[in-house]
């Protein structure tokens, strides 16, 4: 590999600690290899290139899927409680590279220091939550209407998945989906966002140290980095792959879930949102005011649960967003590596022309610039200023994503209208209700109120726990990920009758002779 950059990568110590060099290779089945395209990772804090990879073509993806395939046995005849622990051990030496690799987050994608090590320690967690599901995870004993017969559920794996992450998250989407799907007994492959490859190789790294002490065919974790065009449409066209995981925007998850179920595959899609926060006029406010920041600031306003808007009952609406617009005033933006950052850079110069070019259809559909709407370009950076915007329901723009820092603040004159405004947009992953009504609590979480995945009261549409299940309805694509009994999606049911008898009784007291 060689270029002309000038790398930034010797800036940074902690990518030592964590084997990254300025040349990487970005195909991992047990072996480093690669022999695609090279290209370059940069930060977006400056627009600087780290480091370079060499990514991997359709051969090197074929020598991937066949080492998984090879892996298939020793893998699935490994005792769950086994995996479980293989997993833990994954979780324990992420603990100890917790500090870097939130630093590599925060460099290659973005987030600010607190997040990116935040980030961490959710594919910590999910790690952990695995290891106790790998003791846990059974099928059930159902009664048989047939004399000496007994009839149960069973569950097995799988077998080989895809999972394709997005640039948001890094690398707690992948601890998702990856530490689930192996306590379930499947090999995986893993293809990451090409603008965070550096992040993937990081974590690959580590997994595959921990399968190597046990003796574990590498291939159980396999990697490629590569463009979407080109390795994702290999893992979404192929039938050896019986699950993909995508997450990414919808215009993308259509086209993913329309070749995998054209092939009878499943998916597990996590898409757009367009996420709602409302507040009513009995709202404790500045619990609301803290979370409406946090919820449309975090990220940069590139989280699947930003808050995109803000719906206030009309009696409380002027002092919400006085107090909103004063908390805006005091955001820090700048370095997401420099301590009292709380605001890092778009993650890149495509997603600054999203901001830009959405101000301008805002403008245009009768929106008002509250507070932001500047590009600020800090140090070559990818910086823009938090933004809010005081819009009807009912604009065209509202309808949309824009996967960046601007929130939109609508009044509402009652929590029937405020749940209308909520569930009219295409979009269904998060929405969150501050009140202090129990009937109106009840209300936005039973079958009238929100109808969305996620739906919180008093709490952030962002944030989530990883013990519930994650993901959204309608255009956010049904999927659900992490906790409760996500595991399901990564195995196969078995509904199983024996009969233990010399009688042969059908069924529906059936005969046929």
């Amino acid at each position: 590999m060689s270029g002309k950059e000038e790398l930034t990568l010797n800036n940074y110590p902690f990518l030592k600690e964590l084997g990254i060099e300025e040349e990487n290779l970005g195909v991992y089945n047990g072996k480093w290899f690669g022999s695609g395209d090279v290209f370059t990772t940069v930060s977006p804090s400056d627009n600087k290139p780290i480091a370079r990879i060499r990514g991997g073509n359709a051969k090197d993806y074929e020598e991937c899927v066949k080492a998984m395939k090879e892996a298939m046995p020793v893998w699935q005849g490994t005792p769950m409680p086994k995996r479980g622990e293989v997993v833990r051990q994954i979780g324990e030496e992420l603990r100890k590279f917790i500090d870097p690799l939130g630093k590599l987050i925060s460099l290659e994608m973005g987030k600010i220091a607190a997040e990116g090590k935040g980030e961490v320690q959710e594919f910590v967690d999910v790690a952990d939550m695995a290891v106790g599901l790998s003791r846990t995870i059974g099928g059930q004993v159902l009664p048989s209407e047939r004399p000496e017969h007994f009839m149960l559920e069973n569950w097995n794996p799988l077998g080989m998945i895809g999972v394709i992450t997005a640039f948001n998250f890094p690398m707690a989407v992948c601890g998702w989906n990856t530490c689930i799907s192996m306590v379930c007994g499947n090999t995986q492959i893993w293809k990451g966002a090409t603008t965070t490859s550096l992040c993937s190789i990081a974590i690959t790294k580590i997994v595959h140290r921990v399968l190597e002490r046990n003796n574990l065919p590498g291939a159980i974790f396999s990697t490629i980095c590569g463009p979407g065009r080109e390795i994702g449409e290999l893992l979404i066209n192929d039938k050896r792959l019986t699950l993909i995981s995508f997450t990414g925007s919808t215009n993308v998850g259509t086209r993913v879930s329309t070749a995998v179920h054209g092939r009878f595959g499943r998916t597990i899609l996590e898409l757009g949102g367009n996420n709602a926060l409302i507040v009513m006029d009995d709202a404790d406010i500045e619990m609301a005011v803290r979370s409406a920041l946090f919820a449309s600031v975090g990220t940069c306003g590139q989280r699947c649960t930003t808050c995109r808007r803000l719906i206030v009952h009309e009696k409380v609406y002027d002092e919400v967003v006085e107090k909103l617009l004063r908390a805006y005033k005091t955001i820090r933006i700048g370095s997401p590596l420099e301590e009292g950052t709380l605001c890092g850079p778009l993650h890149t110069k495509s997603a600054v022309k999203e901001y830009q070019t959405g101000l301008e259809t805002i403008k245009s559909q009768g929106g008002k610039i509250l507070t932001g709407g500047n590009f600020l370009g800090t140090n070559g950076g990818n910086f823009v200023e938090p933004t809010i915007v005081a819009i009807d329901h009912d604009k065209p723009i509202v309808k949309e994503e824009l996967f960046v820092p601007i929130l939109y603040v609508i009044k509402c004159k009652s929590i029937d209208e405020a749940i209308q405004f909520n569930n009219e947009v295409p979009q269904g992953l998060s929405s969150s209700l501050f009140t202090s009504s129990h009937a109106n609590a009840f209300k936005w979480i039973g079958p009238f109120g929100s109808d969305c995945g996620i739906v919180n009261v008093n709490v952030p549409t962002n944030g989530a726990e990883v013990g519930g299940a994650f993901g959204g309805e309608k255009e956010t694509g049904g999927g659900r990920e992490s906790g409760s009994d996500s595991w399901k999606q990564y195995m196969r049911r078995v509904t199983s009758t024996i009969n233990y008898g010399k009688t042969l009784p059908l069924a529906q007291g059936l005969t046929f002779s």
